[in-house]
């Protein structure tokens, strides 16, 4: 037979649980709820009077948890990498070859886009120098590293290369303004790179 008092708890429950507030819970509530409701259980289990039950229990909660932190790194990771600008990469990801560039350089200068004109026109020097073998391809590289490597085959050139390298990062990552004369000097680099001859190694 009950005894009073669970009947009137067990009452109590039932009154507790038909409220609102339980109905409508959220899916998600409901699993939580549903997966602490497994562990309680999983940890109540105990083979033989021993603690197997809660020690399994632990264990599979310590999982749980470095999966979900694990997941949550990832996805961050991948997340900002989706959407990260080319921070360094000179080309940006794109094959165009040095006379497509100039071309672009020489669009976006007639539209007084000067950045982007500046930008595209130093992509044009580095594929001049890729193509004539004065400099390796390399995959990712910066526009420090071009002017570093072409100033060995060009020493002649050397701190115009740098100061072309510098005025690409300032606009492409520094938030400078580009100006008609940063283009300028850009484009009259390109001119002269384009009959220069490297040094005999």
């Amino acid at each position: 037979m009950t005894p009073p008092e669970r009947e009137e708890a067990q009452r109590r429950a039932a009154e507790e649980l038909a409220r609102a507030g339980y109905a409508t819970e959220s899916l998600p509530d409901r699993l939580w709820r549903g997966f602490q409701q497994w562990l309680g259980d999983l940890g109540e289990f105990t083979p033989g009077g021993g603690t197997v039950g809660p020690v399994i229990a632990a264990l599979l909660l310590i999982l749980v948890v470095v999966a979900a932190v694990w997941a949550m790194v990832w996805l961050s990771r991948r997340s900002a990498r989706a959407h990260a600008p080319e921070s360094g990469d000179l080309f940006g990801g794109r094959a165009m070859t040095a006379a497509e560039h100039r071309l672009a350089a020489e669009s976006l200068a007639a539209e007084g886009r000067w950045a982007e004109a500046v930008q595209e026109r130093l992509r044009a020097i580095a594929r001049d120098l890729q193509d004539r073998a004065l400099v390796d391809t390399m995959p990712g590289r910066t526009a420090d590293e071009l002017a570093a490597e072409a100033g060995r085959s060009l020493p002649a050139f050397a701190d115009e290369l740098a100061a072309a390298a510098r005025a690409f990062d300032d606009v492409a990552y520094g938030g400078v303004p580009g100006t008609s004369d940063a283009y300028a000097m850009m484009r009259e680099l390109d001119e002269r790179l384009r009959v220069a001859r490297p040094v005999a190694l």
